[in-house]
């Protein structure tokens, strides 16, 4: 990764580098030139909730119009909306200003390409040797080339009606749902979604102050949403991020479902449809090991991809796979969308339990989940881990204590100062003690000295 591009798009603490507004002026400078053409000469900017929002985003539009290219704002609008919304409206490129599911003092930038696509590595370095090229004087655009700023009064109109239509004979007539919008930029667009197919919804966390983006509500924390399914009695819930790119489900009994649950009740569902082309789905090293195990049981192919959405798209797209996710609960059906979308994912899910006609706890049994422990531990540098000798001999020892049982995963996050330890193993209590362990070395070796 370079110095401003992680595992999806820009991040930081926000009005702090690098989520200036003078390093947003100059990112909109840089995609502007870079994606502007003689035939589309215009770029998306939508936002999530978070106070810094508008601050980021008219920087932005002041690079991009700087640089001879006009700006349309949607507003509030899920990342995936913006994807679509690009290809709706011809548009050169988008940009979404979020940090996901991070708290508000965070927000990024990520970007799309003409045709939704996240940018590949390659591209993303290209950008960030013009952002960070501080001998840069100026665009050179005459006076009467300056581009000019638009607002697209009708964005989550013109989204919603995509979902609404995105799986033919979809309706939730007689299912009780419970949505909880994060506080994010789903919180106006999933009920008209969900109420336009006919289901009776509660919704949760969709009072968006600036502050409360992802606070305690969510995909990252279910807690209210498994107890308003109980209350409620409703037959399924669903809990999208702060930019609504990602979902996480409860199923009937208020049981949490994880990210590859949902991706193999999808698969399968789409199997039996004869809508998985060869039938093969793409997961990443985070997957757990009860996914290639129902894979196996049920005769698809999953191939791996490294950790992020964008990984998993260009292997989707190498394999000829339309289906693939993400652990965290992303997934992307690439027949339909370009990138991960929360809102659609839940619509997938539903529509396995309409055309079963089975509850999603029994539709959620095709997978047994392995016990796995993630532990997050702050770090002061990020060596590579193989050359650290104190966490080798850790990871080594773990390996003994495991066998053929379990597996261990470390990684540094792509967007914060973390590094993540994943061990998978026969029970809770080992793999538990185990992850310990291992994150213990961690922190000794190179933690930043938070417990």
């Amino acid at each position: 990764m370079g110095i401003l591009f992680g595992t999806d798009g820009i991040r930081g603490v926000a009005n702090q580098y690098p989520m200036t507004p003078e390093l947003a002026l100059s990112v909109g400078k840089t995609v502007a030139a870079y994606f502007r053409t003689k035939d589309k000469n215009n770029i998306l900017i939508g936002k999530d909730t978070r106070i810094s929002c508008d601050m980021l985003e008219h920087a932005l539009a002041a690079g991009i119009n700087s640089a001879g290219v006009d700006t349309y704002l949607t507003g509030v609008l899920p990342t995936p909306g913006i994807a679509n919304l690009i290809i709706q409206k011809g548009a050169s490129a988008g940009l979404v200003v979020s940090a996901s599911h991070n708290p508000y003092q965070d927000n990024g930038i990520k970007v799309f390409d003409g045709n939704g696509y996240k940018l590949s590595e390659p591209v993303e370095e290209s950008l960030e040797k013009e952002i960070l090229n501080e001998t840069k004087t100026g665009n050179f655009i005459s006076q009467n080339q300056i581009g000019q700023c638009h607002n697209i009064a009708d964005a989550t109109h013109a989204y919603a009606d995509f979902l609404v239509n995105s799986i033919p004979g979809l309706s939730l007539e007689g299912l009780k749902i419970v949505i909880d919008c994060s506080n994010g930029a789903t919180y106006r667009l999933a009920p008209v979604v969900f109420q336009r197919l006919g289901a009776d919804i509660v919704v949760l966390s969709d009072k968006p102050d600036g502050l409360n983006i992802n606070e305690g509500c969510g995909s990252q924390h279910t807690e209210a949403l498994v107890k308003a399914v109980i209350e409620n009695k409703a037959h399924a819930g669903f809990a999208f991020d702060g930019d609504g790119d990602r979902v996480i489900a409860v199923d009937e009994n208020g049981v949490t479902l994880t990210g590859d649950q949902a991706l193999a009740i999808c698969a399968l569902n789409l199997k039996k449809a004869g809508r998985l082309p060869g039938n093969r789905i793409v997961s990443t090293v985070m997957s757990n090991m009860g996914l290639r195990k129902a894979c196996t049981e049920n005769e698809i192919e999953l191939f791996i991809a490294k950790v992020g959405d964008r990984n998993v798209v260009e292997l989707m797209k190498s394999t000829g796979s339309v289906l693939g996710g993400e652990d965290s609960g992303h997934m992307i059906f690439l027949d339909i969308q370009t990138t991960g979308d929360g809102i659609l994912s839940a619509l997938q899910l539903l529509y396995a339990m309409q055309t079963n006609a089975r509850p999603l706890s029994d539709l959620s049994s095709i997978m047994s989940v392995f016990p796995q422990v993630l532990i997050n531990v702050p770090v002061s540098s990020k060596p590579e881990i193989e050359t650290v000798e104190g966490i080798e001999k850790a990871v080594e020892e773990v390996n003994r204590r495991l066998g053929d049982g379990g597996r261990i995963l470390i990684r540094y996050s792509g967007t914060q100062q973390i590094c993540r330890v994943m061990v998978e193993g026969p029970d809770k209590d080992k793999t538990r003690t185990c992850a310990e362990f291992i994150a213990s070395a961690v922190r000794v070796s190179i933690g930043d000295g938070r417990i």
